[in-house]
């Protein structure tokens, strides 16, 4: 996030709150003519990863709902939100895939590997 951002979120809007993972959520003061509505935005904690955003606040965000939705009320199946791990050593990653082992299970046998000049 850059520091003129930081620098006048407060000036050019309102805070509406903060998630639990310290992401400040901020509305402009006025509408926009092209819209005829307010510009909503994000402020992160920690860098500039916007899948850090949780469900209740996405909605928000995407003017999906007029007011952000209650973090509090949590159902036991739920689990708590994650950001996307495409990239890191906690990414989903299926059986015979390199990282895990490489070897896949075995098909039918009527498999042949292409090989040049064959």
């Amino acid at each position: 996030m850059s520091f003129l951002l930081r620098l006048t979120s407060p000036l050019s809007g309102r805070q509406v709150g903060t998630d639990r993972f310290g992401t400040v959520y901020y509305e402009s003061r006025a509408k926009q003519a092209i819209y005829n509505r307010t510009r909503r935005w994000a402020i992160f904690a920690k860098g500039t990863d916007p899948t850090v955003v949780p469900p209740e606040w996405h909605a928000w965000l995407h003017h999906t709902v007029s007011e952000p939705l209650s973090e509090t009320k949590r159902y036991p199946w739920q689990l708590d939100h994650q950001p996307n791990l495409t990239g890191t050593a906690h990414a989903y990653r299926p059986a015979g895939h390199d990282y895990v082992g490489g070897t896949r299970r075995v098909t039918g046998g009527d498999y042949e590997a292409w090989t040049p000049g064959s």
